[in-house]
């Protein structure tokens, strides 16, 4: 059931638009970071940093962003974001020294961040029961190919044309989504925003149980797609020997399982609640990494196809639990959805880059790190979306 909230409803390409383009922008820009290092002179680790930074950004972008669209509206709050977007860009495009071009990355990240908060503002504002929890399958299911896209597009230009033509692609790509935006994003929220105080709301979340819930369980499964992006080049390129050109290829199965991870939680929620979608999801990632363990002892032949199965269905897993777990995190915050989205949204990004700094730390060198790290986060997410079966409205 759709509700009556604001002046119109947004159309379901302009809300994938929104909420897609940072990913292509954190994606697009990864087959770079050589060129990058050699034209600035500078160490690999050094051009990496620019990654972790995009990181960290985004995570205070969507706190600001989110509170800003409850104070000013998400239509003008989304349209500041995406201008300082294109600033960001603009920025990465002249930066002739690594220090401009740290700053430059952490302006644009902030400014993407405004996608991913008020996006989602917007839905859970827009749709309600099933409606919602079917629009953010089909959301996710779109998403799914950015992982693909991105890098696919930074290689192919970065190879051809150079990584300066890449930020110049994303200057072109921030221009076409500002102006998308400015002429079809209608306002969602009421016409008279009430700007609720922040203390009360942050003691409301502390003391809501199953938002605690929601947030470990989206930051673990985000957590689990970027870890896989952070170790999955050394068990493919140097463990499996894989060109990278082979390895980009690889994408478009994480694409594949995350859509039909997507897809079947889109159908199942017709007749199955959401909270079951979430745990039989997870189970589903648990028979992934266990899969993924057995690799080591298999013999040569056979493990790289194992672990590219394994891989599949940990993200089919994933895939299907993240859109239920986004559609109810926030149900009990209505009243203070901006806000509420924008604390909610900044813990489940710093829990991300948590999981990925432990993943780095996990490496050791072998194949049985990832799936054993996977397997250790898939048993404690399980263990934390079981209550949500028998709890309705859990507090501290």
């Amino acid at each position: 059931m759709k509700k009556n909230i604001g002046n119109k409803t947004p159309s379901l390409l302009l809300l994938i638009v929104l909420v897609g383009f940072p990913q292509i922008s954190e994606t697009i820009f990864s087959p770079s970071l050589p060129s990058i290092a050699e034209a600035f002179e500078t160490s690999m680790s050094d051009a990496q940093l620019t990654m972790s930074v995009y990181f960290i950004a985004f995570a205070f972008g969507v706190f600001f962003f989110g509170r800003l669209s409850d104070k000013i509206g998400r239509r003008k709050a989304m349209l500041y974001g995406l201008f300082l977007y294109l600033v960001g860009n603009v920025l990465c495009l002249v930066a002739n020294e690594m220090v401009v071009l740290l700053v430059a990355r952490f302006i644009q990240a902030f400014g993407a961040s405004v996608g991913s908060v008020v996006t989602q503002t917007i839905l859970r504002e827009s749709f309600s029961g099933v409606e919602r929890h079917k629009l953010f399958a089909q959301i996710s299911a779109a998403l799914a190919f950015t992982p693909a896209i991105g890098p696919l597009i930074g290689g192919f230009t970065d190879y051809y044309f150079g990584f300066k033509v890449v930020f110049l692609v994303l200057v072109a790509m921030s221009v076409i989504v500002f102006y998308y935006a400015f002429l079809r994003l209608p306002e969602t929220a009421l016409a008279t925003i009430e700007m609720k105080p922040l203390r009360p709301i942050v003691k409301r979340m502390i003391t809501n149980a199953r938002l605690w819930r929601y947030g470990v369980l989206i930051g673990g499964i985000n957590g689990v797609l970027f870890s896989y992006y952070t170790e999955a080049p050394f068990i493919f390129t140097q463990y499996f020997t894989l060109t990278s050109a082979m390895y980009g290829f690889l994408g478009i199965i994480v694409a594949l399982a995350s859509i039909a991870g997507a897809m079947l939680s889109k159908r199942l929620v017709s007749h199955t609640k959401p909270e079951k979608i979430i745990v039989r999801g997870l189970a589903i990632m648990l028979i992934g990494t266990l899969l993924a363990t057995s690799v080591h002892f298999l013999p040569i032949s056979l493990q790289m196809l194992t672990m590219i199965v394994s891989v599949f269905i940990i993200l089919f897993g994933t895939g299907t639990a993240l859109p239920n777990c986004l559609s109810l995190a926030l149900i009990d915050f209505q009243d203070v959805i901006g806000s509420a989205g924008a604390i909610f949204s900044l813990g489940y990004y710093l829990l991300v880059s948590a999981i990925i700094y432990g993943m780095s730390v996990f490496h050791n060198g072998t194949v049985l790190a990832m799936p054993l790290y996977f397997l250790a986060l898939g048993i404690v997410m399980l263990l934390i979306s079981l209550p949500l079966l028998y709890k309705k409205d859990a507090v501290f």
